[in-house]
């Protein structure tokens, strides 16, 4: 077994509050947090303990949500993931705030090579995407980065894989 903790963060020239309203738009028509670059967070109902979705191939449900301050989910799939991703607000001062993305998960099998490969590098690129987009819908400078050319190379690999399964998966590239 492998664990595994990686950590993103931000900080925001936002009241906590506003920053948290970033977290409750999550997978709503009108999210403010979630890339339009990546497939969509999609749930079972609106956000709320128990909602059951996810992104892509990764599935998990809501564990733990308390409105404008932060979520967790934990994961369902794929197999060998056995653990949590949150966000979080963390506020700074009454005029700014933190907003933090948390994986902790033990790996096992082949979940410690996907983990490795795949999932870690296309995770932190969409999680700084997150962070920018979040930045963005607040009037903030969205603090953009470019993804790596190994990230690339998977979001394209992504795409073919889903064209050749006649399945809808548009993914830009950036």
């Amino acid at each position: 077994m492998f664990r595994a903790t990686n950590v993103h963060e931000r900080a925001f020239a936002a009241p906590p509050r506003r920053v948290g309203s970033l977290i409750d738009s999550l997978a709503s028509p009108s999210d403010a947090l979630w890339p339009k670059a990546w497939p969509p967070v999609h749930f079972d109902r609106p956000l709320a303990v128990g909602a059951k979705g996810g992104h892509g191939s990764i599935r998990y449900f809501v564990e733990a949500y308390t409105p404008g301050a932060s979520v967790k989910f934990r994961f369902t799939s794929p197999a060998g993931f056995d653990g949590h991703h949150a966000f979080e607000v963390v506020a700074l001062d009454a005029g700014s705030a933190l907003l933090r993305h948390r994986v902790e998960v033990a790996l096992r099998g082949w979940g410690v090579a996907l983990w490795h490969l795949a999932v870690r590098p296309l995770h932190d690129a969409a999680i700084e995407d997150c962070l920018s987009t979040g930045r963005a819908s607040l009037g903030l400078a969205p603090e953009a980065r470019r993804w790596s050319l190994w990230v690339r190379l998977l979001r394209w690999a992504a795409r073919v894989g889903r064209l050749r399964a006649g399945t809808d998966g548009k993914v830009g590239d950036k």
